[in-house]
């Protein structure tokens, strides 16, 4: 049984903090993206920046994979937030020499195959392009948020940004073939803001194109 003086702690405390006030629920952002024929469009990276106050950014534990299978780069557009390591495992016969000239991240990786011997350290935001020395037709990108919130639209030109405290957001969407940045701001006063539909207005898709091999690889 608590004495006096227990009971009396357990009761302040019980007051404290019942005085705090409610934690703010997350909330949701919807996108979808559509080129200038409605048609949906994936691969474009969508982030929210907050604008009254400053969002905290945690790279994962882990490093992020892009793998070099098929003679191609897979995924053709990762997302990552400032800090993250990349590893580029070599999953083909053919040996790879991975590169980037881009300005937020300059490096290469030498002729290897296998698990390339470190992973990259992507501590700078912006696009990197990535690149093979030996197969020119390679191509992926790296983009590298400042924000923790952050998606990338899937083959029905989706995303959703969850995790969001309410409060007004600058939304900003980056595609390949759309490498101009469109912006907008949402306000987000609830669980949901209004969903958003992006209509990008895409460049030709200048890729080198390459004959399917005998697995059936190529685009």
């Amino acid at each position: 049984m608590h004495s006096p003086p227990a009971r009396c702690f357990i009761a302040g405390l019980l007051l404290g903090l019942l005085a705090l006030p409610p934690a703010r629920a997350a909330g949701t952002v919807q996108v979808r993206c559509l080129d200038a024929k409605d048609q949906p469009v994936a691969d474009a990276v969508i982030w929210l920046t907050p604008l009254d106050t400053t969002a905290t950014v945690t790279p994962p534990p882990e490093p992020v994979v892009i793998e070099q299978k098929g003679e191609e780069f897979r995924p053709y557009v990762t997302p990552v937030v400032v800090g993250t390591r990349v590893s580029f495992p070599n999953h083909d016969t053919v040996q790879h020499h991975v590169y980037s000239l881009s300005k937020p991240k300059r490096f290469e990786i030498p002729l290897y195959g296998g698990e390339s011997k470190e992973a990259v350290v992507f501590d700078q935001p912006g696009v990197v392009t990535l690149g093979c020395n030996i197969h020119d037709w390679m191509v992926a990108y790296v983009v590298v948020l400042d924000s923790p919130y952050y998606a990338k639209s899937d083959t029905a030109g989706a995303a959703t940004i969850a995790g969001l405290p309410p409060g007004r957001y600058r939304l900003a969407v980056w595609h390949p073939r759309h490498p101009d940045e469109l912006t907008r701001e949402v306000i987000l006063t609830g669980n949901e803001a209004a969903p958003q539909v992006i209509t990008l207005k895409l460049k030709p898709d200048r890729r080198i194109r390459r004959a399917p091999d005998a697995s059936g690889e190529g685009y």
